[in-house]
């Protein structure tokens, strides 16, 4: 008596589990490329471009498509490819219209605005930091940038400063939404080679920390591209700035430091140093 061909056995073993093969579970790497261009796609992409993206012949998809088709085949998975106009693209199946209407409809979290991000990526560099000095280096108040960001979850309270000063650090939030291992993963400023616009608005915006931290605010506004230029040649500055967008006051303004107990106070410059102090960045 012969030894059963490992073959049939395997087809055996599956007629009695009653679970067959699924067609498309090791596509070939032509077809996988196909479903790639086509996720990436919100419409219909015509077979030419499809050939022209794989460097194939247009001849050369069919047997790709085919294997997608059995992939994608209706009750199978959520997905369906379909055949719109003349292209391809893959679609939800019809039996998820409600959950997909149902995810869509939900409120979303509005993106971070300019003096979030700048915040946020001050806190993730020099963490643990207070709110007075992340004022200081941006020029504006940060009240209700940290706040908000507290209140999204991406930074939390890390105890206080030895001046009583809140400090924040980032969360595990944050780390996920940036993708991140931890904070050691964050780009190297060391790294940065900035062209000479990007070094002059910098160079300006350091001028502005400074001028800030010695009383005078020359900003009126929290959002960059709506703050008036900063002279270094002594230009008249605005003599009543308004609020920041934040809904704080500005960084140079005395009442800064009267509003919220336990800020630390500014260090007074020393001779050396120069007008508007020292900028400490870490």
């Amino acid at each position: 008596m012969s030894d059963p061909d490992p073959d049939e056995a395997a087809d055996g073993a599956a007629a009695v589990d009653g679970a067959p093969s699924i067609p498309g579970a090791e596509q070939s790497g032509l077809a996988s490329t196909i479903e790639a261009l086509l996720f990436l796609s919100s419409e219909p992409v015509q077979l030419d471009d499809l050939a022209a993206a794989c460097d194939v012949w247009a001849d050369d998809l069919a047997g790709a498509l085919e294997e997608l088709r059995a992939a994608y085949a209706p009750g199978r998975r959520g997905l369906l490819l379909r055949e719109i106009g003349g292209g391809f693209m893959l679609s939800t199946a019809p039996e998820t219209e409600p959950a997909a209407r149902r995810l869509l409809t939900a409120p979303r979290t509005p993106p971070l605005t300019p003096a979030q991000a700048e915040t946020l990526a001050i806190i993730a560099y020099l963490q643990p930091v207070s709110r007075p000095e992340i004022t200081r280096i941006r020029g504006v108040a940060a009240d209700s940038a940290c706040a908000t960001l507290v209140e999204r979850g991406m930074i939390e309270e890390a105890g206080r400063s030895q001046f009583g000063a809140v400090l924040y650090r980032t969360t595990g939030l944050f780390l996920k939404l940036f993708g991140l291992d931890g904070v050691g993963d964050l780009p190297d400023p060391a790294s940065w080679d900035p062209s000479p616009e990007e070094a002059a608005h910098l160079r300006d915006r350091l001028l502005r920390a400074g001028d800030a931290r010695s009383g005078a605010d020359p900003t009126s506004g929290d959002d960059p591209a709506e703050r008036q230029p900063f002279d270094p040649d002594g230009g008249d500055l605005p003599e009543d700035p308004d609020l920041d967008e934040d809904g704080g006051q500005p960084a140079g303004d005395p009442g800064l430091a009267e509003e919220h107990d336990g800020d630390e106070p500014a260090a007074a410059p020393s001779p050396a140093d120069p007008p508007g102090g020292p900028i400490t960045f870490g």
